[in-house]
């Protein structure tokens, strides 16, 4: 089974390559030291494989980390070794995208021809999957489906994330799925757009050029400050996962313009509120 890296995944690998730089060590003096294959070393501080504690350990011992920063790491390596809900999906989910996902504290959107997943209904969700994914069988949109739901359950949880979706007024009058479908949905973003910490935004027409012709991206941000923004951008040739300051900044300046030149949460709703009716 593929390892998806979760949030501490990804913090303990910085953190293992972090204390190898500054001991001046090289890869392939840690694989020589600890008799591991240089590539062993590499996989870990890219969070390319499942951390184990053990390996953990013989690495902090090589690099004299004392308690409790010690005690601190191995505890970070035990977490990032669990197996999150998504693993059960790994036929759905490809990437990492799912586990990073399910650590943030706040996730900004824009996109300018979908809902973004975690605000779509069933039905919605459905008519997505089915057109866009090209499935062979019923059991495999199913499966998508209810990977989907638990993905939205989040939203539900006192600590779940925020989040602030940005979609292009396109959205709204490409009718996925029919009207029925697509009724139901903008009366579930007006719902949903009630609820403290969702912040949904409409890009009318009438903007013209704007900072969002690039294509859709998500911005993840987590509530440690020792881990950074991830900036994800999907694509049918692949997913990009940028994790640099200097892009993850780009990203959340394109994204503040976007919002800039967005309607307000109210009048968002508004439109919604018109797209709804025009559908009865």
């Amino acid at each position: 089974m593929t390892y998806r890296p979760t949030v501490r995944g990804r913090r303990l690998a910085r953190e293992l390559r972090r204390m190898r730089e500054e001991q001046g060590l090289t890869l392939q003096e840690v694989a020589d030291r600890l008799d591991w294959s240089r590539a062993t070393v590499s996989r870990l501080e890219t969070a390319q494989t499942r951390p184990k504690p053990d390996d953990t350990a013989e690495l902090l011992a090589l690099y004299g980390v004392p308690s409790p920063d010690r005690d601190a790491y191995l505890n970070l390596a035990q977490e990032a070794n669990k197996r999150g809900w998504w693993t059960a999906y790994s036929d759905v989910f490809v990437g990492s995208y799912a586990a990073l996902e399910d650590g943030a504290s706040c996730v900004r959107t824009w996109d300018p021809q979908l809902i973004h997943g975690l605000l779509q209904t069933e039905p919605y969700a459905r008519a997505v999957i089915t057109a866009g994914r090209l499935l062979s069988s019923r059991d495999q949109v199913e499966r998508r489906i209810d990977a989907r739901k638990i993905r939205q359950q989040a939203l539900d949880l006192p600590q779940g994330p925020e989040v602030h979706m940005v979609v292009d007024e396109g959205v709204l009058l490409r009718h996925i799925g029919g009207v029925a479908v697509m009724r139901g949905q903008f009366e579930h973003l007006l719902e949903i757009g009630e609820r403290p910490g969702i912040t949904i935004q409409v890009l009318p027409f009438d903007r013209q050029e704007h900072a969002g012709l690039d294509g859709r991206f998500t911005i993840l941000s987590y509530p440690d400050p020792a881990d950074p923004d991830v900036a994800y951008v999907e694509g049918t040739m692949g997913d990009v996962y940028l994790e640099s300051s200097e892009e993850t900044s780009k990203h959340t300046d394109r994204f503040d313009r976007i919002v800039g030149a967005a309607l307000s949460h109210e009048e968002s709703a508004r439109l919604i509120r018109s797209a709804a009716r025009s559908s009865e």
